[in-house]
């Protein structure tokens, strides 16, 4: 229901439908964009856990997480405690982003950022390196075979990374032939918006072994995290968000300084 509902508004929107008129635009802005930095190595240099720590205002099933964000104040914070990257969502209706704040957070800090957004058509990858993202994600759910092969190659072609997400053993079928670098495993489900972590558990273990994993959604405790050691880095997004201190956080998360996140 969920997924469904963010589709259709994107598709709806002026942006989305001005945006094939653009393509030659966001074709010069990509590359003049400069130098891309290199996401996948990020989640996997450094001490385990390595997080991908998320900006976001808001979600569509917990309304609004921080009204008085600021990308770049919270990207130097993300960087003071030790995420390995961020993770930006630029969808304006339901999570109120925009293109701005990932610009804003990627000038603030030296970290790589993947641009969170749902995508749907090839310029999209585009507009993404465009916009300064040096990742995107692929919603496995949201595409067809066709359109995620041509915008993993084209990711891969301007020198981005491909996070390509799953939520069940259909996708993750749909999705292995790609031979996809990274691959995001959402504990929440897009239908109903429910977390069940052991989903990274189940679909984790099928992955090969070069395959970078990165396990989404529903972590406020370092005890958590703990409970999927085979994964690389952990997407963390609303137990940050609406921490007082976001650094102090996301360092008892990384350290196991206590056992939970105060959010």
């Amino acid at each position: 229901m969920y997924l469904e509902k963010i589709l259709n508004t994107r598709r709806q929107s002026s942006e989305f439908q001005s945006g094939p008129a653009r393509q030659r635009e966001f074709e010069q802005a990509a590359a003049a964009a400069g130098p891309v930095r290199d996401f996948a190595a990020a989640l996997k240099a450094g001490p385990w856990p390595r997080i991908i720590a998320e900006i976001k205002r808001s979600s569509p099933s917990r309304g609004v997480l921080n009204r008085s964000l600021d990308p770049a104040d919270l990207a130097r914070r993300y960087a003071a405690g030790g995420a390995c990257a961020l993770s930006v969502l630029t969808e304006t209706e339901h999570f109120q982003g925009h293109s701005a704040d990932l610009k804003s957070a990627r000038q603030a800090v030296e970290l790589p950022v993947l641009r969170k957004d749902f995508l749907l058509e090839p310029w999209e990858i585009y507009a993404s390196r465009a916009m300064g993202a040096d990742a995107v994600l692929l919603i496995v759910a949201a595409l067809s075979d066709e359109l995620l092969a041509e915008m993993q190659s084209l990711a891969r072609k301007l020198g981005m990374a491909a996070l390509v997400e799953v939520h069940d053993e259909a996708e993750l079928e749909r999705a292995l032939p790609l031979s996809p670098s990274l691959v995001g495993i959402n504990n929440r489900n897009l239908t109903s918006f429910q977390v069940d972590r052991k989903i990274s558990q189940k679909l984790g273990a099928r992955l090969p072994p070069a395959v970078v994993r990165v396990s989404e959604s529903g972590f406020f405790s370092r005890l958590e995290l703990e409970e999927l050691p085979e994964m690389d880095a952990f997407l963390v997004g609303e137990s940050l968000v609406t921490a007082e201190d976001p650094a102090l956080a996301l360092r008892r998360l990384r350290e196991g300084q206590e056992n939970s996140v105060e959010a």
